[in-house]
């Protein structure tokens, strides 16, 4: 059994992280002690790992939640998982694309800077006054 802190040290998760997904149903209630202390099994350390490294991969709280359900139920396939993975992958690819073009943008920025001092012909703070001069979407 870990207490809270064991289980927030052994994951990286902060404690007030871990009372939220205790209260939105992502973890499932601890045990308690006689002194009302939250006792956690290997099970709760577990879906906890799970879902700290559903999050670092960009997962949503409801993704989260969605695929807990499929692992509850381990009759069912894998294409609900796949559908929820695909999901989360075109919205990262979605990102991407728009990083891209902010990075341009922003290279573009840097490059048309003269580098001889901020004035009213600083081509930096001129793009930024219009954003129509940018050549992409951002």
């Amino acid at each position: 059994m870990f207490s809270i802190g064991q289980l927030s040290t052994r994951t990286g998760v902060k404690v007030p992280t871990i009372r939220y997904y205790e209260q939105i149903g992502l973890l499932p209630d601890p045990e308690r002690t006689g002194g009302n202390q939250r006792r956690y099994t290997t099970h709760g350390l577990e879906r906890l790992v799970f879902i700290r490294h559903a999050r670092d991969l960009g997962f949503s709280i409801e993704a989260i939640l969605a695929l807990i359900e499929l692992q509850e139920h381990p009759d069912h396939t894998c294409q609900s998982a796949t559908a929820i993975t695909s999901t989360q992958l075109q919205a990262v690819q979605e990102k991407i694309k728009s990083l891209k073009r902010l990075e341009a943008e922003l290279l573009r920025l840097e490059e048309g800077c003269s580098g001889d001092g901020v004035s009213n012909e600083c081509y930096i703070m001129t793009s930024l006054a219009d954003h129509k001069l940018c050549l992409n979407e951002h």
